[in-house]
């Protein structure tokens, strides 16, 4: 595919980087120099210095042989506006990022495709949905479902309490005498483990399993996790995000949400009916005492200055909450929540970028995700009837060390899976994979 992606900050850069592993034919635009000049040093894409707006820059671009135009700059008009030109220009398809969410909520109505926009994303909504999955299991870092539950991956840390603590994989094979789970990637010291049977599980390592239904209470034993009912959350910022996240959860939980703005708390109060807002400074300890941080259940932290919203959520983990989510600006934070005491970091851009790979992927692949720091994707496939899985047992198929078949899905039942397992035709395959064997991967179920 030629793809042609207008704004090379973090969300273009890192899109671009997670496509360039697929040797994809990439072209960045964007007006900075100096960000061209770092994207094209680290990754294999053509770069174009100029306005995405521009009709000269986008044939330059040779737009009109784009097969996908993805307009991720930080405003809003111009990627509207990159995204209609581009489609008749020529590209086939074009994605749009916005701001204003009444453009998703409005999205049916609006018909953007007659103008020529044919998918519109908005990382502050995706942040959103992305804390309300998270504080579905408060224990875990990290859950994700296939097939409604029938395998989740699942995160947690290795505390000093779990019985995995300096064990390897062979040596915990007696904890798991059901076969219920399977580890599929150990994160530390910001890197991606993806282990086998001599790695060791270590103290404060992020470690992510696959797990049937019931495999997920045993990993919870295993890591010394109970699981907390969530009622009570504080949301710390009225960003665009703490609305978002605001507005979702507010019908399932009891939400607090603390601004410093007085003028905009009255319009939260507003907009947000079934939200108690509380005008006051989230740093201020005292005041979150004062708000009862000791009562809440969760703790989620979206204000526009990331080390405002890791040290509130210490402080928040140090009165007892039990589950703690802080939004940073900065990519690089995120692979810090295994060190600092937050339980999961989040990144709106990292976050966009996945999806907007997942659209790109869809067709080949039922289902995709990526997990938090972690340098893998999580893929779901359909084994073809002809496919290349289905010649051997799993363990004589010569499948890619960068890559861990999770478990399978199959009519309807979730099982793990070990070496002497065979497959069969409409099988559905979790594997977690590291970008870079992403295509060998792919052909074993063609």
């Amino acid at each position: 595919m030629r793809i042609i992606i207008a704004g090379a900050g973090d969300l273009g850069f890192h899109l671009a980087k997670l496509l360039a592993f697929e040797e994809q034919d990439i072209i960045l635009i964007d007006e900075d120099g100096d960000v061209l000049d770092r994207a094209s040093n680290h990754l294999d894409v053509h770069t174009v210095r100029g306005s995405s707006t521009s009709i000269k820059v986008l044939e330059e671009s040779n737009i009109s042989k784009a097969d996908l135009m993805i307009a991720v700059t930080s405003d809003q008009e111009t990627n509207f506006t990159t995204a209609i030109l581009a489609k008749k220009l020529g590209a086939k398809k074009t994605i749009a990022r916005i701001s204003n969410i009444e453009y998703l909520h409005q999205k049916d109505k609006l018909d953007l495709k007659d103008i020529g926009i044919d998918e519109i994303i908005s990382p502050e909504s995706l942040a959103a949905k992305e804390i309300k999955r998270l504080l579905k299991e408060s224990a875990l870092t990290d859950t994700f479902e296939f097939e409604k539950g029938m395998l989740s991956l699942i995160g947690i840390t290795v505390a000093e309490k779990s019985e995995l603590l300096e064990k390897t994989l062979t040596e915990t094979a007696y904890l798991n005498p059901d076969h219920n789970f399977t580890t599929v990637a150990i994160l530390r010291d910001n890197e991606t483990i993806l282990p086998h049977g001599n790695n060791k599980f270590r103290l404060n390592d992020h470690a992510y399993f696959i797990a049937q239904p019931d495999g997920i209470d045993r990993v919870m034993d295993l890591a010394g996790k109970e699981r907390i009912d969530i009622k009570n959350i504080m949301i710390l910022g009225g960003s665009k995000v703490g609305i978002n996240t605001a507005k979702q959860l507010s019908k399932r939980y009891n939400i607090k949400l603390i601004e410093t703005d007085k003028d905009k708390c009255f319009r939260l109060a507003d907009e947000l009916t079934e939200t108690m807002i509380i005008n006051g400074d989230g740093r201020d300890v005292e005041l979150l005492k004062e708000e009862g941080i000791d009562q809440m259940d969760a703790f989620v932290a979206v204000t526009g200055n990331s080390e405002t919203n890791i040290i509130s959520s210490l402080v928040a983990k140090n009165n007892g909450v039990k589950k703690t989510i802080a939004l940073v600006e900065n990519m690089d934070y995120i692979h810090l929540s295994q060190n600092i005491g937050v339980d999961t970091l989040i990144n709106k851009k990292l976050i966009a970028a996945n999806f907007i790979f997942r659209y790109i992927r869809k067709g080949e692949v039922i289902n995709l995700t990526s997990v938090h720091g972690v340098d893998a994707e999580i893929l779901e496939f359909e084994v073809q009837p002809s496919a290349k899985i289905l010649t051997h047992e799993l363990r004589n198929l010569d499948f890619p060390r960068t890559a861990i078949i999770g478990g399978v899905i199959r009519k309807n039942q979730g099982y793990t899976v070990r070496g002497n397992f065979e497959f069969e035709p409409k099988d559905r395959v979790v594997v977690l994979s590291k970008p870079e064997c992403i295509h060998a991967v792919e052909g074993f179920f063609k």
